[in-house]
C-alpha cells in the first residue's frame, strides 16, 4: 500500500468555506490547539424540522468589520471548549467544507466571537490531522503552491573563460 504525500502548509493559509458563503478567510494553522474555530457573531440558535442550526454572521477580513456574511448551518454538536486563557465555554460545532491547496474536505469548526483574536479563523491540529504537514517558518504556501512545469532548457552561447 503506497503512503500519501501530504502537503506542506504554512503556519498561516489563505482558505475558503464554500458552503457558508466564504470565498477567503485568512487562518492561523495552530497544532496547538485540538479544535478548529471560526469567528462568528450575532449567534442565535433555532430548531427547524426536528433539527436544530445556528444563524450567525461572520465578518471574513481580518481587523475589518466592512464586509459581512450571513450564514446558516445545522449544528452537529455543542462542546465545551476551554479558550487559551483557561476560561470554559459551550459553543455550537458545525461541520462545513473547507478548500485549501487544491483539496476539499469536511471539517467541524467551533463559533466564537474572535473579535478580539489576530486570525479570524484557527485550524487546529485534528482539522489537517493525516492531510497536511505545518512548516512553522514559513506563511501562506498554498498561494505559491502550482503544478510542476517542465523545465525548459535554454541554450546560450558559452562564456569565455577567462586565463
Amino acid at each position: 500500500m503506497k503512503k500519501k504525500e501530504l502537503k506542506v502548509i504554512g503556519w498561516r493559509e489563505w482558505l475558503s468555506l464554500p458552503e457558508i458563503g466564504v470565498d477567503s478567510i485568512k487562518a492561523k494553522i495552530d497544532t496547538g490547539a485540538r479544535t478548529s474555530s471560526l469567528h462568528a457573531f450575532d449567534m442565535k440558535t433555532f430548531r427547524k424540522r426536528g433539527k436544530d442550526y445556528v444563524e450567525f454572521k461572520i465578518h471574513p477580513q481580518q481587523r475589518s468589520s466592512r464586509e459581512t456574511i450571513h450564514a446558516v448551518a445545522p449544528i452537529h454538536e455543542f462542546r465545551k471548549i476551554k479558550s487559551s486563557n483557561g476560561q470554559s465555554e459551550l459553543r455550537p460545532v458545525i461541520l462545513t467544507t473547507i478548500e485549501l491547496m487544491d483539496e476539499s474536505w469536511e471539517m467541524e469548526l467551533t463559533l466564537a466571537n474572535r473579535d478580539e483574536m489576530g486570525f479570524r479563523m484557527l485550524v487546529g491540529r485534528e482539522g489537517i490531522r493525516k492531510r497536511m504537514l505545518v512548516d512553522s517558518g514559513n506563511s501562506y504556501l498554498s498561494l505559491t503552491h502550482k503544478p510542476k512545469k517542465k523545465h525548459i532548457i535554454k541554450k546560450t552561447k558559452p562564456v569565455p573563460r577567462k586565463k
